[in-house]
């Protein structure tokens, strides 16, 4: 073990004391096998011959005396340090090479023979398949650390969704009989989180490391309890988790009492500081003068040593020590928990986490709450008709099991082990608008009126199509902020709690005035309340004067103070020119999505209000002003201005004014209209059929790339594909820009590492997983569902081809929710909107680097949707007869072919040698496969959720896409 963390006994002061102390003093010149034996020592003694060969038996000989000295001492176990790089090579990585390997064979074989019953764990942060090799066929290491298991139990904790631990066993690889896994919630280094894909890193910093002092690495730098809050039932789950899993649970000292931590002192020594024995000077740790202490002892007040100790709990049964004692106990009477196997159980409930655990006659059931509410579920055990579970803590006793599914109820990160043994003999919402008895803005917000308001402003937000959140059940409700814009009219920012999932922020202006137009049909439909005296409550949008007045902020950077922050507009470089001269109306339009778009002077000036607020620069403003500003690429709107929140914490944007784009409506509907046009001459024309159907390529989409269109596609696509082409380029272009800047390091391009394959691959695994769940549970009989499930071992192999080999080019910003609905056409060329990303993710994710061919997916599905959206009837003055529905379907599937190859053909050829692309067409094929695979698993889920009518579109692009 490393010195640095290892602590001995001393009989003289009765206390663990660190090693360093005893072997500071140590000359290299007096250094010999019997004194001491440490890593330390091996670095200073092989850096005096350079020439050693390590292969030679006598330093093999050197090495296992060094051991044995430990050995002798009584040690019982070895940890071995990053073993993937014990060997080094020149021209590799230097992990997982052969001869560590063989080293490990032969280490293993005499510890085997001299000193049997003593221990060799692996420390190989990797990938379960990949630490899997070090166990060997039980001849190498006893135990290695299950590295991917722990960042998934805090996971599941904070989604309170029980699928992250199930997948990440479902991809642990079986060992050796004779080997064991270590299991653990924290060791000595962070909370590491090289493991996991980028945005569930991005997730968990989010959740457990709020303060930014605490990210180091890729990782954590807190105890367990800070990271829980010092919440004891969380602690306790997460404990209870790590015992009930297989392998052998390693507890990392200070755990057992919910130490503290201290991650302002740098690097990771903020986990390693003293053990805290008793309220004594330096918490009973050591006697020397505190000042000469190596690390302080931790004086938070939450964790200060005096009251957080051994001494302490030791004299209280109730405290977190007893209750891990009784824990370790219970586990111990069982051998099914170390040795037994593991079979999940899936009550429809997904915050509960159930499983049982089996060894010879032991039969241990295991179910556990993720969720901070109580949950009742029902759970098959069928199969255990006849049994009684015993709960282990208490024997007590519960109902027999029979052929129904088993009831039972949790409370808040409640778990439960039972041994099984033999038994011999959601509120409908008002339609009328209410009534909140409130005149003023302060009577409106008072704590008297809360639950008026919040009935009012949550029926209304559930109308809005911004509201993203309509099936999400409403735990609590806060008005965070309000923000006075004019005499009636303020910016209010609302908090919103879910009984699942993240809470969310979003942004509501609203006024308040007598109704002077009962009729009014614009006011009307943005009412929210009536209040006393036949005022009216309703959202401000829609009012000429509101529109001015954040203008008007914008222009004059006014600052606008609420209660909690203040509103900042900021006008930049472009503003003056683009707004003109003299007085602007505004209009709102009505096409919303996920934001309300204000139009100003008809031509001049474009305002986005997004309506969800979330802390940082927002992703639409960041890359507009990027491209605008630092790069030569003119395919975007200019922008012009900015409005911000800010308060304790980073700046969120709230809107950001660009300059007008002049156009003829978004791609979507432009692309709609030329696909009407071809389907009318293909169903008046009798031979168009056949000779489409003759020329629909079945060659993938990059091998027609290669050539040139068919004659059949240039007779009756040619303009499309025209247009495809210059799409292309423009994409390309964006791309090349987005890529251009090294020297900025929001867009420096990062390399793509295969670390970051892994990480892509588990998100897209991940994705796939639940989507086919999704078509389990809600999509039977439908004949595209069960076509579907045919093929998921397929599309697990396809998207497995990301890890087989290395894939070059690099990460950079990405516009993230690329389709033909992101794109103006002014009737000669692309305009690219709409840089936020997809805003259902959190706003972190969406500013993540990827590869610029999750963009090319993105649009070459699009061109996949769009025929069938015609065939659909989504296409106005289009006439679909039933009997032409199979010849259009044929026909779609030449136009996206040939649409996708002309577009993808003309993106590389303006990408041509880009350092962000793969430089091989295998390795573009590869990775461009997996993201249409991707994005085709996210309609499905979009599907089901809105239109299961449109299954079968992303079910016969998945189908397509295996079969090439």
């Amino acid at each position: 073990s490393k010195l640095r963390n290892m602590y001995v006994w001393n009989k003289n002061t009765e206390r663990y004391q660190d090693t360093r102390i005893i072997f500071q003093d140590f000359e290299p010149s007096n250094w010999t096998f019997d004194h001491v034996a440490n890593e330390y020592f091996w670095h200073r003694f092989y850096s005096h011959q350079p020439d050693l060969n390590y292969d030679d038996p006598a330093v093999h000989e050197a090495m296992f005396r060094v051991m044995e000295f430990w050995l002798k001492l009584g040690v019982d176990a070895f940890r071995l340090d990053a073993i993937p790089y014990l060997y080094e090579r020149e021209g590799t990585t230097c992990e997982n090479l052969p001869e560590t390997h063989t080293f490990l064979k032969k280490l293993r074989a005499r510890l085997d023979a001299e000193f049997p019953g003593r221990m060799l764990l692996a420390e190989a942060n990797q990938w379960p398949e990949d630490s899997r090799p070090y166990f060997g066929d039980g001849d190498e290491c006893h135990m290695a650390f299950n590295f991917p298991v722990m960042p998934r139990m805090y996971m599941a904790l904070a989604q309170e969704d029980r699928f992250p631990i199930i997948d990440i066993m479902a991809q642990t690889p079986s060992i050796p009989d004779n080997c064991q896994w270590a299991m653990f919630l924290r060791n000595h280094d962070e909370l590491t989180l090289e493991m996991v894909t980028d945005e569930d890193r991005d997730y968990m910093w989010r959740m457990y490391a709020t303060d930014k002092e605490a990210r180091i690495n890729t990782g954590i730098r807190r105890r367990l309890a800070p990271l829980l809050q010092n919440h004891r039932p969380r602690i306790h789950l997460l404990n209870g988790l790590l015992f009930s899993l297989p392998g052998t649970p390693i507890i990392y000292y200070g755990d057992e009492i919910g130490m503290g931590d201290n991650i302002y002192l740098g690097d990771r020594n903020g986990v390693r500081t003293p053990m805290q024995w008793s309220a004594d000077r330096n918490a009973g740790f050591s006697r020397a003068n505190p000042q000469r202490l190596f690390l302080p002892v931790i004086i938070d007040p939450h964790y200060h040593y005096e009251q957080v100790n051994v001494e302490v709990q030791q004299s209280n049964p109730s405290s977190l020590l007893w209750w891990m004692k009784r824990l370790i106990a219970n586990r111990k009477r069982f051998r099914a928990f170390g040795r037994g196997s593991m079979e999940f159980l899936y009550p429809d409930n997904r915050k509960i986490l159930a499983f049982v655990r089996h060894y010879d006659d032991e039969e241990i059931l295991v179910v556990a709450n993720l969720s901070r509410l109580v949950q009742c579920f029902e759970i098959d055990l069928s199969a255990y008709r006849g049994m009684v579970p015993v709960e282990l803590s208490g024997g007590t006793r519960f109902p027999e099991i029979g052929d129904r599914p088993y009831f039972l109820n949790l409370g808040p990160f409640a778990f439960y082990w039972f041994t099984l043994e033999r038994q011999r003999s959601e509120a409908t919402l008002a339609e009328d608008v209410p009534l909140i008895q409130a005149r003023t803005w302060s009577e409106l917000f008072a704590d008297r009126q809360r639950n008026q308001l919040s009935e009012a402003v949550l029926r209304y937000l559930r109308s809005r199509r911004w509201f993203g959140a309509k099936d999400r059940t409403v735990r609590s409700f806060e008005v965070h902020d309000s923000i006075p814009l004019m005499r009636d009219t303020c910016l209010v920012l609302i908090d919103i709690e879910y009984t699942e999932g993240e809470p969310e922020r979003y942004l509501l202006p609203l006024g308040m005035t007598a109704p002077q137009r009962p009729d009014d049909s614009d006011r009307s439909q943005v009412l929210i309340a009536r209040l006393r005296d036949g005022c009216l409550l309703y959202e401000s949008i829609v009012d000429d004067a509101f529109a001015q007045a954040l203008l008007d902020v914008i222009a004059r950077r006014r600052h606008l103070k609420g209660d909690q922050g203040t509103a900042i507009g900021t006008p930049l470089r472009a503003f003056r020119e683009l707004r003109g001269t003299g007085e602007i109306g505004a209009q709102v339009l009505r096409a919303e999505q996920s934001n309300t778009a204000l139009v100003y002077g008809g031509d001049r000036l474009f305002l986005k209000l997004f309506r969800r607020v979330e802390s940082g620069m927002n992703a639409d403003l960041e890359i507009t002003r990027f491209l605008t500003e630092e790069t030569p690429f003119r395919s975007v709107p200019r922008i012009a201005g900015s409005l911000e929140y800010r308060s304790n914490g980073e700046p969120a944007t709230l809107a950001v004014l660009q300059g007008f784009t002049a156009n003829h409506g978004d791609a979507w509907r432009f692309t709609l209209d030329a696909i009407s046009q071809f389907f009318e001459r293909v169903v008046s024309d009798p031979g168009a059929a056949e000779a489409i159907a003759a020329g629909t390529p079945a060659e993938p989409v990059l091998t027609l790339v290669q050539g040139s269109p068919s004659d059949v596609a240039m007779e009756y696509l040619a303009r499309y594909l025209a247009d495809a082409e210059l799409l292309g380029r423009r994409t390309a272009q964006m791309h090349l820009a987005l890529a251009s800047r090294d020297d900025i390091a929001a867009f420096a391009p990062e390399p793509f590492t295969p670390h970051y394959q892994r990480s892509i691959y588990q998100h897209m695994r991940t994705q796939a997983v639940h989507a086919m769940a999704a078509v389990r549970r809600r999509a039977k009989g439908i004949p595209e569902a069960e076509l579907l499930l045919e093929y998921e071992p397929e599309i697990q192999r396809r998207l497995h081809r990301v890890l087989e080999g290395r894939i070059g080019g690099a990460r950079i910003r990405i516009h993230g929710d690329y389709h033909l609905g992101q794109v103006l056409y002014t009737g000669n060329d692309f305009v690219i909107i709409d840089f936020e990303g997809e805003p259902a993710r959190p706003l972190s994710e969406r500013r993540l680097k990827r590869s610029a061919l999750r963009d090319v997916a993105g649009m070459l599905r699009s061109f996949h949707y769009a025929p069938f959206a015609v065939v659909f009837g989504q296409s106005p003055g289009s006439v679909i007869r039933s009997e032409d529905i199979a010849v259009l379907e044929a026909a779609g599937r030449f136009w996206h072919r040939w649409v996708g190859a002309a577009f993808l053909r003309a993106y590389l050829y303006e990408s041509r040698g880009a350092a962000h692309l793969p430089s091989s067409n295998d390795e573009l094929a590869v990775l461009l496969d997996a993201y249409l695979l991707e994005k085709a698993m996210y309609e499905i889920i979009y599907e089901l959720n809105n239109r299961p009518d449109w299954l079968r579109i992303p079910v016969h692009g998945i189908v397509d896409l295996l079969a090439e």
